[in-house]
């Protein structure tokens, strides 16, 4: 789980506007923050099933976001595709 400074600094980063938090961008950024954080856990602790159906579903969630600013704006997915590095 992110503490909120932490989703304050990754919002401060990605954020479109000032008061931005629910923007596809905001919302990426935060769940790839947060993947990161649960891979991480879950090579410590393998057999926690249910922080791995949570990591799956977060996956599922920034995939669709990602494919919902695909079909909008290709320039804003790919800029948020090279900022967080994830290689697609």
């Amino acid at each position: 789980m992110l503490t909120t400074k932490q989703k304050a600094k990754i919002l401060t980063n990605y954020r479109v506007h000032d008061k931005d938090t629910g923007s596809p961008e905001a919302q990426i950024a935060l769940f790839t923050e947060e993947i990161e954080h649960l891979a991480k856990h879950l090579k410590k602790h393998s057999k926690d099933n249910s922080s791995k159906i949570g990591l799956l579903k977060m996956v599922a969630k920034r995939k669709r976001l990602l494919d919902y600013l695909k079909r909008e704006d290709l320039k804003r997915h790919a800029a948020i595709i090279k900022k967080l590095d994830l290689g697609k």
